[in-house]
């Protein structure tokens, strides 16, 4: 009975390790955050939004908070109903903040415009992570073509693109911040919050970036040589591998071979050849 329980001790031990494993690299990122495409849209356009991250798969709601009022979201597009909170035709009087929520968990909270100007900001509705590259987009709905914007951080200008776009190139914190943009003849989007996430609790130079894939590597050959040893450990108490001890020893008189028997006792084979003393 003992070695029966130390054997199931020794399987769940390896199957809590291989959970432990996956959860260190599933739930590092995760974290609850409201999903939707833009922060800025025409009016009259529409509008979903989704929840994700969240420990529950069900039973969250998308709150929104417009002049000053919390309530509900509740949809008005009809046809979306795979969305908790959809919204067509958006008005700028649904401009507000907006997040998700539930009894326990509450994500992180996104401010929508709903402009009834001709330009707009194109940014990321989530958080980027630092270190990835970014576009930011320019639009009027005067047209479709390409227009020389120019593009503002704090109410200063950082620069302009000829096709109505500017990128931003390995993203850090100091790129956080309030980003509007302008086209001549057209006039200025709104401003909206450009957030960023680090990447990770630690910072890596770049050699340490250049050599990470051998870094994994190595923590899985590591992970998986303490699994098969759990594993052999657990075989050679649940008595499904057995090793037999064998011992060649010289005697002291002549050469032989002596081996264990099963009581413990010791047989000696002389070699032929060889007499008493």
């Amino acid at each position: 009975m003992e070695v029966t329980a130390l054997c199931i001790r020794l399987l769940v031990n390896v199957l809590t390790l291989l959970v432990a494993v996956h959860l260190s690299y599933t739930q590092e990122n995760a974290f609850p955050v409201i999903v939707l495409t833009r922060l800025q849209i025409f009016e009259y356009s529409s509008i979903a939004f989704s929840c994700k991250g969240f420990k529950a798969t069900a039973g969250w709601t998308v709150m929104r908070k417009v002049k000053g009022n919390v309530s509900e979201c509740v949809s008005t597009w009809v046809g979306a109903t795979e969305f908790p909170c959809a919204i067509k035709p958006a008005y700028s009087t649904d401009s507000g903040e907006y997040w998700c929520e539930t009894g326990e968990e509450r994500s992180n909270i996104v401010n929508i415009t709903i402009t009834l100007g001709d330009v707009i900001l194109e940014s990321p509705a989530l958080p980027v992570l630092e270190g990835k590259t970014e576009t930011l987009r320019c639009r009027s709905k005067r047209t479709s073509s390409a227009h020389i914007a120019d593009f503002y951080k704090d109410g200063f200008l950082i620069g302009s693109g000829s096709t109505g776009e500017m990128t931003i190139q390995r993203v850090s914190k100091a790129d956080e911040g309030f980003y509007k943009c302008s086209i001549s003849d057209f006039g200025e989007s709104a401003e909206s919050w450009l957030a960023v996430r680090a990447r990770h609790r630690e910072t890596y130079s770049s050699s340490e970036l250049s050599c990470h894939p051998y870094l994994i590597l190595r923590t899985v050959s590591t992970i998986l040589m303490v699994v098969l040893l759990l594993l052999l450990v657990g075989l050679l108490h649940c008595g499904k591998l057995r090793v037999t001890p064998t011992y060649v020893c010289i005697c002291k008189v002549c050469k032989g071979k002596c081996q264990t028997d099963p009581d413990n006792s010791v047989k000696e084979e002389l070699t032929e050849g060889n007499s008493d003393t």
